[in-house]
């Protein structure tokens, strides 16, 4: 990976800690929960953690274009900072963001910039730990976090009709995400 862990802090922390005090609370729970799979990652540990630091940036006031933050985000990783390509892809396709693209008219700019990567148990590392911590950072269930989603924006929102669709995907990737952590307890498996 072209930039390192303490490098995505750092670029989270400068975009996020002052302008957004809860995205980046939360923004480190989720990285605090990709360390918790280092040991079935191998050697996309550190680009896990990294993708899970950045994965809010696009939420930044000094950044946020279109509105929608995995694009905003993967963009100025790509544009400002070079970042490494399969970490800019990592997090422009977060947490089914595809799916909420389409729910905003962007689903086809978003696919044409940023392909999702053919590494299913990479997209549902990165699902898991998003969807398994609170805003605040704290751990959390998938279905706890569905339902503070969707309390938060209402069922009839945009984000509200996204998640409600998204919710069976997002709990099965926690669920074979779980199902490797008590399979390889000792890190002796890898989940690709």
């Amino acid at each position: 990976m072209r930039h390192g862990v303490a490098w995505a802090f750092g670029l989270a922390e400068d975009l996020l800690a002052e302008a957004l005090p809860r995205r980046w609370a939360h923004s480190q729970g989720v990285a605090e929960r990709a360390t918790e799979l280092a040991h079935v990652l191998g050697t996309d540990a550190e680009l896990l953690r990294a993708a899970a630091v950045l994965h809010d940036v696009g939420y930044a006031p000094s950044i946020a274009a279109t509105g929608f933050h995995p694009l905003d985000g993967a963009r100025h990783l790509r544009v400002v900072h070079g970042a490494d390509e399969r970490l800019v892809r990592l997090v422009a396709n977060h947490t089914f963001a595809l799916w909420e693209a389409e729910e905003r008219g962007l689903r086809g700019e978003l696919e044409a910039e940023f392909p999702v990567l053919e590494e299913p148990s990479l997209i549902d590392a990165l699902v898991y730990c998003d969807v398994t911590t609170t805003p605040d950072g704290r751990p959390t269930t998938s279905v706890q976090r569905v339902a503070e989603i969707r309390g938060r924006y209402g069922d009839d929102s945009l984000v509200g009709r996204f998640i409600r669709r998204a919710a069976p995907e997002l709990h099965a990737c926690v669920a074979r995400v779980e199902a490797r952590l008590v399979a390889a307890p000792d890190g002796s498996a890898h989940p690709r």
